[in-house]
């Protein structure tokens, strides 16, 4: 028995080394858990120290870098951006004759450090060799992408922030960035994703909103954009930009009332800019000309022409809705309602020719954009069917509205057409007639057909 004694002995001995092995093997496969070091206390004696033995070193050798580095990264840390970009700035300077020296990191902290103190032009020099190293860094992407977008390099700003968004994907400011950048080059369905999120993470964000709602606009989102606008005519900063955009739905929509009261909460502003003034007041006048008060239109319209009398057409409406307010007769051409507007229509084409009998057969109105009357003439010297079209409108008339009114004219079987408007004719819509039994009446000539039927009994 006592001779397995020395053979147990040994078996104990091997059986633990092997236990002792495959611990130890495990343990060294296990990751080892990184050492959080504490937040760095500056307190006043470490502070002098480090300021102390700092310019001994520098007392010996101006250029030393230890000396140059201790003293950039305290004022760093303290937040003293003159000097911390100043000792910076000189190991930047070092870096091409001292390998020891991190030059993505002096880079960094020295671009950085001038962009707190608004010298961009250094900031972007430093940023850009700092980018040099390595893709990959957040403050590096980010901030290059902050004066990227202040040079208005667009484009460059947009790639740099969505790096920077992959590198950070919650970073409020940079997601806000990217928005702005793709709005920039008109990128809206990109822009809208990313405003979306912005104002998601930061509802105060009304410059973000602004924009939001401009990307709706632009995207014929109608609605969503209105919602915006009209939430923000009230801001002191945007209300007023915010209101024409409000105001300028609702006057595409027609509804004039409501682009009213947008356009005026927008000019009850105390603060606004000129161009938005004025905007503002060219489009009240023509929602007021929309409504018939051409009064509160004029107002308006002078109002313009006394503060940039170049202004758009202002000068050519101010005198034309002057002589409108003397001729009821083309108010009620333009403005009036339907049933007066066809009541004018059937009295022009009725005493359109002087000497002979006319008979209207048939008369339509189109959306109370033009209406069409088929009349029976009948004169000593001739007999012809003749088609009227009458445009309510001070614009231009173009070539297409004519050739659907030459279309319109051989459906009926009409031997003569007259278009007539309270505007003028293109060049082309001139050209498309010269060889067609059309005949274009223009504002000037619809004036004196108006004065010569005022003083024939209305029909």
């Amino acid at each position: 028995m006592w001779e397995w004694i020395p053979i147990i002995i040994i078996l104990i001995i091997i059986v633990g080394f092997i236990t002792f092995f495959f611990i130890r093997l495990f343990s060294l496969n296990e990751p080892k858990k990184k050492k959080i070091k504490p937040p760095k206390i500056l307190r006043p004696k470490d502070r002098n120290r480090i300021i102390h033995e700092a310019n001994r070193r520098l007392a010996q050798n101006p250029k030393d870098p230890e000396g140059l580095l201790a003293l950039a990264e305290l004022y760093y840390e303290e937040g003293i951006w003159d000097k911390a970009f100043t000792y910076y700035n000189t190991l930047v300077n070092l870096c091409a004759i001292n390998p020891d020296i991190d030059e993505f990191e002096v880079s960094l902290h020295c671009g950085l450090a001038a962009l707190k103190l608004g010298n961009l032009d250094e900031a972007y020099k430093n940023l850009i060799v700092a980018k040099t190293f390595t893709d990959d860094n957040f403050e590096v992407c980010f901030n290059l992408g902050l004066l990227e977008f202040a040079r208005q390099d667009y484009e460059k700003a947009a790639s740099l922030f969505k790096r920077a968004n992959e590198l950070a994907p919650e970073h409020v400011q940079t997601i806000r960035n990217l928005g702005h950048s793709l709005f920039k080059l008109q990128k809206f369905e990109e822009a809208l994703a990313q405003l979306q999120k912005a104002v998601e993470l930061e509802p105060n964000d009304k410059s973000s909103m602004f924009l939001l709602a401009q990307c709706y606009y632009e995207l014929s989102k109608n609605e969503h954009a209105l919602t915006i606008f009209s939430h923000l005519r009230l801001d002191a900063q945007l209300g007023p930009k915010a209101a024409l955009f409000a105001g300028t739905i609702h006057l595409n929509n027609k509804n004039y009332d409501k682009a009213i009261m947008d356009f005026e909460i927008g000019l009850k502003h105390k603060e606004i800019k000129t161009e938005i003034m004025l905007e503002l007041k060219y489009r009240l006048a023509a929602a007021y000309i929309k409504m018939a008060e051409i009064a509160k239109a004029l107002v308006l319209l002078e109002e313009i022409y006394a503060l940039k009398p170049d202004y758009k057409d202002v000068g050519k409406q101010l005198s034309y809705y002057r002589e409108l307010t003397t001729n009821k007769d083309l108010q009620t051409f333009l403005l009036a309602p339907n049933s007066e507007f066809l009541t004018l229509c059937r009295r022009i084409a009725s005493n359109f020719f002087e000497a002979g009998k006319t008979k209207l057969l048939n008369i339509t109105l189109n959306k109370s954009e033009y209406a069409d009357i088929l009349a029976e003439v009948h004169t000593k010297r001739w007999e012809d069917l003749v088609m009227f079209r009458f445009v309510r409108t001070t614009g231009v008339v173009g070539d297409m509205v004519v050739r659907d009114f030459y279309t319109v004219c051989k459906e009926n079987r009409a031997d003569r057409g007259f278009c007539i408007t309270a505007g003028e004719f293109t060049e082309s819509a001139k050209q498309f007639v010269e060889a067609r039994l059309i005949d274009l009446i223009d504002k000037e000539e619809i004036v004196k057909v108006l004065k010569r039927i005022a003083s024939i009994t209305r029909v």
